[in-house]
């Protein structure tokens, strides 16, 4: 079950393709990456060492991949932080080349462009190429609460604006949105929300909240829910997975005291959650 995978890769620790590809082969995947830049490690540290590809990198490896005589079997594309117009381009083209191939297969797109208490950290233009380009294109979806609201153009203080904000999105093409941090109001303080939507419904997960705010996490929820998808066809199943996993993985950083996700240290999370959280239909 291949999944193209277009995203940054960084050296040293995990996010963009250094923190869904490993968790996609682990399920069993072939991912097929490819690498938007390639920096020694993520700009938590610092300004990045390394270099920034261009959009025609990514057109003319697709132009190789598309050759492969098994490309129409691609199930998949995930995509994450675009740095221009000219880069979300290339990958909105990327997506169109396999579902030629491939009309079934699905685009699984975390439109990366801020976040609550530090606002937006992509160019001024990207957000309204983002909303009239790259999420009509998308079968899923998976923004945070601040991109939820950016998209939507609605401010999400509880369930009742996060359901207008989640209509409002289906509206521009979206079948399945997945909120990866669905906190509001009515959260409790020691929980942790995460919502999906789709034509059945809206399903909630809610978990302990862990103290630690790795990189990469939203990277990796992303990809667990689109691995997990695939596999059932379900949007709460891949939401109960895909919250499972994550905690696991959060819980086993904190516990060991790392900066990074432990990707390989809590590897069976992604094959059998330590803590099975089950949606609920709100």
């Amino acid at each position: 079950m291949p999944i193209l995978s277009i995203q940054s890769h960084v050296a040293y620790g995990h996010v963009g393709n250094s923190s869904a590809v490993f968790p996609l082969q682990r399920r069993g995947h072939e991912v097929w990456p490819i690498h938007t830049v390639q920096f020694a490690a993520h700009t938590g540290y610092g300004p990045p060492k390394g270099r920034v590809f261009d959009a025609a990198m990514i057109d003319e490896v697709m132009e190789g991949i598309a050759a492969r005589p098994d490309f129409m079997t691609c199930r998949a594309v995930l995509s994450g932080y675009m740095g221009s117009v000219e880069m979300g381009g290339a990958i909105v083209r990327a997506v169109q080349q396999v579902k030629e191939a491939n009309p079934s297969a699905l685009y699984c797109c975390d439109p990366v462009m801020g976040d609550v208490g530090r606002g937006l950290f992509v160019r001024p233009d990207m957000p309204d190429f983002i909303r009239a380009h790259v999420v009509p294109a998308a079968d899923i979806l998976t923004p945070n609460l601040f991109e939820l609201e950016v998209l939507s153009g609605l401010v999400c203080a509880d369930v009742t604006t996060v359901r207008r904000a989640f209509d409002a999105v289906h509206a521009l093409g979206p079948r399945m949105i997945l909120l990866t941090s669905g906190a509001t109001p009515e959260t409790a303080p020691d929980r942790f929300d995460l919502l999906a939507s789709d034509t059945a419904g809206v399903w909630r997960v809610r978990t302990p909240r862990i103290d630690v705010s790795p990189n990469g996490a939203g990277d990796l929820v992303a990809a667990l829910f689109l691995s997990s998808y695939l596999r059932t066809g379900s949007v709460a199943e891949a939401l109960g997975f895909a919250a499972s996993a994550v905690h696991g993985v959060v819980q086993a950083t904190y516990d060991a005291h790392s900066p990074e996700l432990l990707l390989i240290e809590a590897q069976n999370e992604y094959i059998s959650p330590s803590h099975v959280f089950e949606p609920e239909l709100l």
